[in-house]
């Protein structure tokens, strides 16, 4: 007879046998119904040869995927990058790209004012080039079709605004003289026409108070000599004169006062023509020519505005952060513009901010701080999409500056 212990170990047996077997039923249902929810020659028991190259590409494109995100972001943030200090302190310069890439940067407040320079991107390092005939400071600086540039009026150290110019010849590193303008200039504008012949307006003849000048000259380079064009409406200083893309140029902005009003150059017919006047009444702003035709204006009264020569109005758009005069404005590859540095209107100190202007949105950002707060300085557009910025002043009537910097727009904004 079987005892009980016996029986209670063979009924557990076969309880035991029995879930064994249930379990098993189980795992066979569940594995069955999974394979059949799999794509045709994915499953592990798949013999075709499709089946085999599916599993290779699978393999393959995992891979693939699992290398790209484990490769780290390329993009780069914007910032401020310092680069090679100039030989000479320099305020009121010139800076005019070259070429072959290199930029200019020729007399200024600092130095004796003769002394020319340039900057090579590559190396980020500064040589001295020939001096200029003439030290001059708050002149004007024109790259011609030739590749020459153009030196023209501005102020010497004994404080006789001046009529020359002349030519700096890359190939040579060195400067000629060439025709002295009709009217003597210290503060005006240059435009390099379609035609290339270079247009000058404005300006004082006189190094203190007064002298503003309403004239205007054109500068033909194959001849090397000045001509008077037609006079402007007004007379203006610390103006601004942008080239439109239909060839005319927009004059707009201060004279011996404040000025709203503004004035198109036709330089087919020689003469001016009265346009819209700003909202604002302007003094020491920038114009930017946008890559839709619009010229952008900021600064001199810390309102921001844009002048749309199909219909020669204005229209507001949104304000700079604070106010600021002075500064520089510069059309970015991206069509973006940066705003740098200027003279805050609260005091006498400069500024070191930086603010990017987006025309789709008609909307401002911040665009970092410089190293170095500054005014009266330049900026030069690089090949590379980089913009130079280099000397000025720190604080109004202070020594000059020699430092420099860049702005790098970087990959990922």
């Amino acid at each position: 007879m079987t005892s009980l212990p016996d029986r209670r170990r063979s009924a557990i047996t076969w309880i035991v046998i029995g879930l064994a077997v249930a379990l098993a039923m189980v795992a066979t249902l569940l594995t069955i119904s999974l394979l059949s929810k799999l794509p045709t020659g994915t499953g592990p028991t798949a013999t075709s040869s499709g089946g085999a190259s599916a599993t290779s590409e699978s393999s393959a494109t995992q891979g693939a995927s699992a290398s790209a995100s484990s490769t780290p972001d390329q993009h780069t943030a914007p910032a401020w990058v310092a680069t090679g200090s100039m030989i000479e302190a320099r305020q009121g310069h010139t800076a005019t790209l070259l070429r072959d890439g290199k930029v200019l940067v020729t007399g200024g407040r600092g130095q004796e004012g003769t002394s020319a320079e340039l900057y090579d991107p590559s190396s980020g390092a500064w040589t001295a080039t020939g001096n200029m005939i003439q030290g001059r400071t708050g002149h004007t600086a024109t790259l011609l079709r030739d590749g020459k540039v153009l030196v023209a009026g501005g102020l010497p150290s004994e404080g006789i605004v001046l009529a020359s110019a002349e030519l700096y010849d890359p190939s040579s590193g060195t400067w000629t003289a060439t025709g002295n303008m009709v009217t003597p200039r210290d503060g005006p504008t240059a435009t390099l026409l379609p035609d290339g012949r270079v247009l000058v307006t404005g300006g004082a003849d006189n190094c203190c108070e007064g002298g503003e000048l309403a004239s205007a000259e054109l500068y033909d380079p194959s001849r090397g000599s000045w001509t008077a064009t037609a006079g402007m409406a007004e007379a203006r200083l610390f103006h601004t004169a942008t080239l439109l893309l239909d060839g005319r140029v927009l004059v707009a902005g201060s004279g011996p006062y404040l000025l709203a009003s503004a004035e198109l150059y036709d330089p087919g017919s020689g003469s001016w023509t009265a346009t819209g006047s700003m909202i604002e009444a302007r003094r020491g702003h920038t114009a930017t020519l946008l890559r839709d035709g619009r010229v952008l204006v900021t600064g001199g009264e810390g309102s921001a505005e844009l002048y749309d020569p199909a219909s020669g109005s204005w229209t507001a758009t949104g304000n700079i952060e604070g106010d600021r005069s002075f500064h520089t404005a510069t059309l970015l590859p991206d069509g973006r513009v940066l705003v740098a540095g200027g003279i805050a209107g609260s005091g006498p100190g400069a500024l070191a901010s930086a603010e990017l202007y987006d025309p789709r949105r008609g909307s401002w950002t911040a665009g970092g701080n410089m190293a170095a707060a500054r005014y009266d300085h330049t900026v030069t557009l690089l090949p590379d999409g980089k913009v130079l910025v280099a000397g000025g002043s720190s604080i109004v009537s202070s020594i000059a500056l020699a430092s420099a910097e860049l702005y790098d727009p970087g990959s990922g904004s």
